[in-house]
């Protein structure tokens, strides 16, 4: 070691030159990586969980194989464009289909599927669960995969003895208490909670955060005890969570609490030289203990108003159903109608678009997001969030009908919210859109979002559609030089991946295996 930090000018090394010293470390290099003491044998791993879902059929298992390599038929990678599909995009299409047919995941490509979670983390719900419990057994060996211990997705099912449940909540991993709780919540809620609120107040805040989203399911009003006492939880998360779910109880006392405050802030005014009703804005002057213990946070976000904000939150917080009595007896739609004194109508208006979210109000969100070929209102929420509380195939209407009034320029977040595979009215719609922002020189590269949601949500059936599409079209004057040859190059990638998206849910049908489910294709029992 001396002879190689001073150097064999200044001290002779052992092996006689610096070559002899090259020679020694790499012996000793090999010794020390060779060399273990005699020791007793660790215990051998418990055997991994046996899945009974049926295999993948043979195309399907291939198909896979060269997903998670990111590799084509032809061996291109995942990351070149021009006209080859986007490999990186199919993959979580794959294994949401996968799942719905309910197969398992081969045991061979399970260190993969858990590499790709591990790297992204929009794959990881599906991953997880077509990985299923071999790869919770598998994350207990190697802790780059200790994610998938915390994660509740792939997590096994929880188990119906009272006992066996009681013996997980007590000392399993998070993932596994978390399905017990969950499994159990669904087959008994009553249990359920009276399982949480036995170890409640020794639990971690984080911990308690995640669990408190099992009551979620089957939410009633037998739960609400529970949740006004995690009202006062030391954790700020904790209590918000509390808060928005007896907001979700139209009949909880602190729904009640939060409509009086609201009704309060906000009346019908039939005074002064105005010839129609007008709402009228009292926001409240304080946030005191009260409101805070009832999930209004005093503290506003930067550029926000204090008595905004506090006022916002209560009227969030309120149930929609009380409105229509205290504004006389007006409709959803008429009461949005209203005008709103002194500038308030932007936060009313926001206030109850969340409201209409939180409830899941149909009726409401209607009102809220208006016509689809109106302009979008100002303050009216997120039209995206309203969308979701819409049926699916209102839904897609609306969006047809929105982007077919005002183009894509704003239309992104809402074709995210739509079921895949878009319906045909909306495939049209937002093919008709493209061909016009082509046709009329736009920057190609402002749709390349646009695009690559078309390449995973447009139905497979309008690849033949497209095929007009693909030559190369003239660019018009003035317009962006080499658009042409973009857009070609798009709409040509977009027919190649709505054909191989084809191909890929022909091979995942339980047709395609032969006989159907049977033993494993690889191997495993």
């Amino acid at each position: 070691m001396t002879a190689a930090l001073l150097g064999s000018g200044r001290r002779t090394p052992p092996g006689g030159s610096p070559a002899g010293l090259l020679d020694l470390a790499a012996v000793e290099t090999v010794r020390r990586r060779a060399g273990l003491r005699p020791a007793p044998a660790g215990p051998r791993p418990a055997p991994a969980p046996e899945d009974r879902r049926p295999p993948l059929p043979p195309p399907a298992a291939r198909r896979l194989a060269l997903l998670l390599a990111g590799r084509g038929e032809a061996g291109g990678g995942a990351g070149r464009r021009g006209g080859a599909p986007d490999l990186a995009e199919l993959l979580p299409q794959w294994l949401a289909a996968a799942n719905a047919h309910g197969y398992r995941a081969p045991a061979d490509r399970l260190p993969a599927l858990l590499d790709a979670a591990r790297a992204r983390t929009d794959l990881r719900a599906d991953a997880l669960a077509f990985a299923g419990p071999r790869a919770l057994w598998l994350a207990r060996l190697n802790p780059e995969w200790r994610f998938a211990l915390r994660s509740r997705t792939g997590a096994p099912a929880g188990p119906a003895d009272a006992a066996a449940v009681r013996a997980v909540w007590e000392e399993g991993l998070f993932a596994e208490r978390t399905a017990a709780l969950g499994a159990l919540r669904r087959r008994d809620p009553a249990a359920g909670l009276a399982l949480l609120s036995g170890t409640w107040d020794t639990e971690r805040a984080e911990d308690r955060l995640m669990f408190l989203d099992a009551l979620r399911e089957d939410l009633s009003a037998a739960d609400e005890e529970f949740l006004e006492q995690a009202l006062g939880d030391r954790s700020r998360n904790v209590r918000a969570t509390a808060a928005e779910l007896l907001s979700a109880l139209p009949a909880s006392a602190l729904a009640a609490r939060m409509s009086a405050r609201a009704r309060a802030a906000v009346s019908l005014d039939r005074t002064g030289s105005r010839t129609t009703p007008h709402l009228a804005v009292e926001a409240p002057h304080a946030c005191d203990a009260a409101l805070q213990r009832d999930g209004v946070t005093p503290k506003p976000p930067p550029g926000r108003g204090e008595r905004s904000w506090w006022l916002t939150q209560v009227v969030e917080a309120a149930p929609l159903a009380d409105w229509p009595a205290h504004l006389g007896g007006r409709e959803p739609s008429a009461i949005v109608a209203l005008p709103v004194a002194d500038g308030w109508r932007d936060d009313l208006h926001a206030a109850w678009a969340r409201a209409a979210v939180r409830q899941r109000d149909a009726v409401w969100a209607r009102a809220l997001i208006g016509a689809p070929a109106d302009p979008v209102p100002e303050g009216a929420g997120d039209p995206a969030r309203l969308l979701t509380v819409l049926p699916p195939a209102e839904r897609a209407r609306w969006t047809a009908g929105f982007v077919a009034a005002h183009g894509l320029s704003e239309a992104f977040r809402l074709l995210g919210t739509c079921a895949v595979p878009w319906t045909p009215e909306l495939g049209r719609s937002v093919i008709d859109a493209l061909e016009i922002a082509r046709d009329a020189g736009s920057y190609p590269w402002s749709f390349s979002g646009v695009m690559g949601l078309a390449e995973r949500c447009l139905d497979p059936a309008q690849a033949d559609r497209l095929a007009p599409l693909t030559a190369r079209a003239e660019e018009p004057e003035p317009g962006a030089r080499g658009a042409g040859g973009y857009w070609a190059e798009a709409f040509g990638r977009l027919a190649a991946t709505l054909r191989l998206r084809a191909v890929m849910r022909e091979e995942l049908r339980p047709s395609s295996a032969g006989d159907g489910p049977g033993p494993a294709a690889d191997g495993t029992r």
